[in-house]
């Protein structure tokens, strides 16, 4: 009976220990900046290699006209700020804007703020034209989503770097914070008034408003107070959830793709990857594709290692050592797939969504590597300033 009560009390504790951990600090903060950063820069160079064409893959000038993009909408209930109007000058504008949030995003100005607007900017050019795309859209349409509910700023961002310099109120001083939120706000009035919400974006949005408003008030006139502890504690098990949704998307997709290839016959005889590299579509480097299809033996090692580390994957999590070595693996795929398939911004969506599961201690020795600031730091201790208000990222924090 005793030994019964003594486990009980442990799990209790252990519980405890739990809850407090995921209440108390937003966990994995460089693997939050680094997904961040991976997806704003791929949205953002895929909006401008695509500059030139952009009014036929989403303006007014594509094939999939505005009335078939209205009627589509109108039945699936896609949010896209491209059908308020029809205009190319209301186009141009949601284009430029969507750049813009990209490289704000990427860079880590008002990343709560600038979160919300890359989202809006992907779904609204996505939704617009749901034809265009090569499968790494999808990725993207679903992490800019998630991006929303955590505070992937807190390390490698102007709202650090600014905390850092300035003290805890510093990343809401200024005029720019009331400045946004108040075009943020006449554009949400807008569209609720206008009819262009459905309702579950309309509360989404007006919720996402209020907290912005909310947060703003209290970290600039209460900054220690129990107003801001209660945000933070808040804001934590947001993060933390949505991280938590990052990573199981990232093993959803890799053990959705792995098995569903295995039911194929192709894969199971060892010659899938010999028909896309004898696309001319698919084969950017015909020579480099040629020598690789010229070996069946290589053709069938890389479709059998291609379905066996998409299906092992999610299951190599239980292991620290094994995950980083079939990581690096995956990454080198994408690689590979961005080079020999011609499929760049697939593969930057993919590499940055595995980014999510990269140890702390590589990603602080690369950060410190691209600032030139080669240093050892100790298992646990700080290396970056956070953002205003949240607790010191670590090491430790984060998933290895």
């Amino acid at each position: 009976m005793v030994d019964g009560v003594s486990a009980v009390g442990r799990v209790r504790a252990a519980a405890g220990r739990g809850l407090a951990k995921v209440s108390g600090q937003a966990l994995g903060p460089y693997q939050s900046a680094v997904v961040r950063i991976g997806f704003a820069a791929t949205w953002l160079f895929f909006l401008l290699r695509e500059f030139p064409h952009r009014r036929e893959l989403y303006g007014p000038d594509g094939p999939w006209s505005w009335e078939l993009a209205e009627r589509l909408t109108a039945s699936n209930e896609a949010f896209t700020v491209l059908m308020w109007s029809d205009s190319t000058l209301w186009f141009e504008t949601v284009y430029a804007v969507s750049v813009a949030a990209s490289v704000l995003l990427m860079l880590g100005w008002r990343t709560r703020a600038m979160s919300v607007v890359f989202m809006v900017g992907v779904l609204s050019l996505q939704n617009r034209s749901v034809f265009m795309g090569d499968g790494g859209d999808n990725v993207i349409h679903l992490m800019a989503i998630y991006l929303v509910l955590t505070r992937c700023g807190q390390v490698w961002s102007l709202d650090a770097r600014r905390a850092r310099a300035s003290g805890p109120a510093a990343t809401s001083a200024g005029a720019a914070g009331p400045v946004l939120w108040g075009v943020l706000g006449a554009v949400c009035a807008y569209g609720a008034v206008a009819g262009r919400f459905t309702t579950g974006w309309l509360v989404a949005f007006a919720a996402g408003w209020v907290v912005l408003g909310l947060w703003w008030a209290v970290d600039r006139f209460e900054p220690e107070g129990e107003g801001r502890a209660v945000l933070d504690v808040l804001a934590n098990l947001l993060h933390n959830a949505g991280m938590l949704v990052i990573m199981a998307e990232v093993c959803l997709i890799y053990a959705t793709a792995g098995w569903y290839k295995i039911q194929g016959s192709r894969w199971q005889d060892g010659t899938a990857l010999y028909y896309p590299l004898k696309l001319d579509y698919f084969a950017p480097w015909p020579g480099l594709s040629g020598v690789l299809v010229g070996s069946g033996v290589v053709v069938m090692l890389l479709s059998y290692g291609t379905v066996a580390v998409q299906v092992a994957f999610p299951f190599t999590l239980f292991n620290r050592r094994l995950k980083n070595v079939l990581l690096a693996v995956m990454m080198l795929e994408h690689a590979g797939i961005a080079v020999l398939l011609g499929l760049p911004f697939f593969s930057m969506a993919m590499i940055a969504a595995d980014a999510v599961f990269l140890p702390t201690g590589f990603l602080v020795w690369a950060g410190a590597v691209v600032v030139g600031r080669r240093r050892v730091v100790a298992p646990g201790a700080p290396v970056a300033g956070p953002v205003a208000g949240s607790p010191e990222p670590s090491p430790a924090a984060a998933p290895r």
